[in-house]
Formats: structure tokens, C-alpha cells, sequence
């Protein structure tokens, strides 16, 4: 088969499409035919190499994947070659895409029991923008952050794949969301997406921006997976015993903090890791109903990983970029 394969952890340079042996399933597992796989930050982070977090070299990453079941590991009785098929890609080996082999490439060996059913009426590109972002936000509000209907939310952001999730589930359950992003582009689409309020954070301050919105009261959940220089500032949006989510640091994990404001606002701050099998089971039945839509930026041939990746880096996307094998 062919696959984006990342020969040594750097810059883009170092992912070199080409053949590498197909994958047959073990007792359990089931081959999956790849038909779209999505990009994370994870697939950027394994590439560069993170600290503490060793990943064998040559390596393929990708999470985020969508296909058909092309053959069957003994012992599978409960799924038939051609089922549609995404994933829960946290298995009980370690995750799909980081410490396991994943879907960036043509086939792609999966645990049985790790598998969602696709509905015909899920386009396998959107099912690529599933599971991750999707899953990742359904816990982060619901399991961790108990967001509720009426609630005002700020979403950091928001232009991303887990942001656009986290705006859409709050507006699915009620809550008034404002939505942050980095450009005045991406606000308008925002709005139009049903965000109730927008900020473009290259022009304004935020937290000062969000004290105003929710009437000098501050929001009642702030969702930040940025971290860095925004980290502080969540805090002074909050309102007193308010709670901020995170479920990750795509700005820089080691941020300067203020402790005044978690005792002063009685602040929780919930982390969130991951997701379940439910979380990305719901988010497809979700999808599947019309409550949800997942917005695809850009798609991509495979052997164009390289290019992907770049624009991701350079927050040269609205919503979702897919690879397409």
C-alpha cells in the first residue's frame, strides 16, 4: 500500500509518500480500506516530536479516519467486509495515529471493538472530522464541564476543528456562545455559523472583550485548548465559580499563571483527556440526525500530507482539513 510516512521526526520534509507493507488484522482486529483520514494538531506534534512522549521512527499518524472494512481478524463476528466504518481511535494498545500505526495511508489495522457504524447518509469526508474533535468536545462540555442550556460559554479558538464542535454543541443545548477566533474572516463565517457573539483577538483583548458581552458578569465556562498567553486572561473572563476546560495546549503547554483568580472567583478549572467509545458514537448519531455539521476546510490527496500540514501550522484553515488516499 502506499502512505504518507514520517521517516524522522522534524519538518515537513521528513514525510515521504511511499510504499510501505500492508497491514494484515490480528485475532480481533479488522483492515480497514482507507477513504478519508482528518488532520490534528497530534499528527503536527508527533511529526516535531514532543517531549516525554517517544514515537518509533518511520512512523504514519493519523486519528481521525473513515472507510470500508476490506477484510476480517478471526474472531470477528459482529462486522462484515464493506461495512462503513469510523473509530474511537483510543484503543487498549495506546492511540491510533501516536503510538499505534494510523490511517495516513491506504489500510489502516484497527480493534474490532474500537469501531462506530458509518450511516449511508454520512459522507466519509465528514466522518473524518468526527471522532477527535467531535468526541474530544462532547466529553469536554458534557462529561467534564456539565454545560447546560442557558449558560454563556467562551470558546478560544473557535475556528478549529474542536472549536467549531464546542460552538456547535453549545448551541445545541442552549447556551449563548461567544466565539473567539484570529481574523475577521473567520468571525463572519463564525456568526454565520450560529455563534451568538464574536471576537477577533488580534484586535481586541478578549477577556476584556467577553466582560463586556456577558454584561460585566463574566461567562460561566471558558473552553481554552490554546493555553500559552491566553491562559491567564480565560481567568479574568470567568465569572465567580466559573469553570474553564481544557483539552490541550496547541499554544504552549507551560504557561505563566495567576493564582489570585482561582481562589478570589472561586474558579474550576477541569481538565479533559480524550474521549470514549460513547462520546464518538453520539457525535456520529448526531451528525447522522442533522443537530450537528462538521465543516470541512480543505481535502487533500494523500501524497500532499507535506502541504497539509503546513497550512494547519499557519492557521490557514476554517473547520477541517482531510486527507483523501
Amino acid at each position: 500500500m502506499k502512505a504518507a510516512v514520517i521517516e524522522q521526526q522534524g519538518g515537513v520534509e521528513n514525510i515521504v509518500y511511499r510504499d510501505w507493507n500492508d497491514p494484515e488484522p490480528a485475532a480481533g482486529e479488522v483492515l480497514v480500506r482507507v477513504e478519508a483520514c482528518g488532520l490534528n494538531h497530534l499528527d503536527i506534534f508527533v511529526r516535531r516530536g514532543m517531549p516525554g512522549f517517544p514515537v518509533p521512527m518511520p512512523f504514519i499518524s493519523g486519528g481521525d479516519i473513515a472507510g470500508t472494512i476490506d477484510a476480517l481478524g478471526d474472531g470477528v463476528n459482529d462486522w462484515s467486509v464493506g461495512d462503513r466504518v469510523t473509530m474511537n481511535p483510543q484503543t487498549h494498545q495506546g492511540m491510533i495515529g501516536e503510538e499505534i500505526i494510523g490511517g495516513l495511508a491506504e489500510m489502516v489495522c484497527v480493534p474490532a471493538i474500537n469501531l462506530v457504524a458509518l450511516p449511508d447518509n454520512v459522507p466519509m469526508e465528514t466522518a473524518a472530522a468526527i471522532p477527535i474533535n467531535y468526541g474530544t468536545a462532547h466529553r469536554m462540555l458534557f462529561a467534564r464541564g456539565r454545560l447546560t442550556k442557558g449558560e454563556t460559554m467562551l470558546v478560544l479558538g473557535a475556528s478549529g476543528g474542536v472549536g467549531l464542535a464546542s460552538l456547535q454543541f453549545g448551541k445545541m443545548v442552549g447556551a449563548t456562545v461567544i466565539a473567539a477566533a484570529g481574523s475577521q474572516d473567520k468571525c463572519d463565517r463564525l456568526i454565520k455559523l450560529g455563534a451568538d457573539h464574536v471576537i477577533n483577538y488580534s484586535e481586541e483583548d478578549f477577556s476584556r472583550a467577553a466582560w463586556q458581552i456577558s454584561g460585566k458578569k463574566g461567562c460561566d465556562v471558558i473552553v481554552n485548548f490554546t493555553g500559552g498567553d491566553t491562559w491567564v486572561p480565560s481567568f479574568r473572563a470567568a465569572r465567580p465559580g466559573g469553570r474553564v476546560l481544557t483539552c490541550g495546549a496547541t499554544a504552549g503547554h507551560d504557561p505563566q499563571t495567576d493564582m489570585r483568580f482561582l481562589w478570589v472567583r472561586e474558579l474550576d478549572v477541569l481538565g479533559s483527556n480524550s474521549y470514549s467509545q460513547d462520546d464518538v458514537a453520539r457525535s456520529v448519531g448526531y451528525v447522522a440526525s442533522g443537530d450537528i455539521t462538521p465543516i470541512i476546510s480543505h481535502t487533500f490527496p494523500l501524497e500532499k500530507l507535506g502541504e497539509a500540514e503546513t497550512l494547519m501550522e499557519q492557521r490557514g484553515f476554517f473547520g477541517k482539513i482531510v486527507m483523501i488516499p
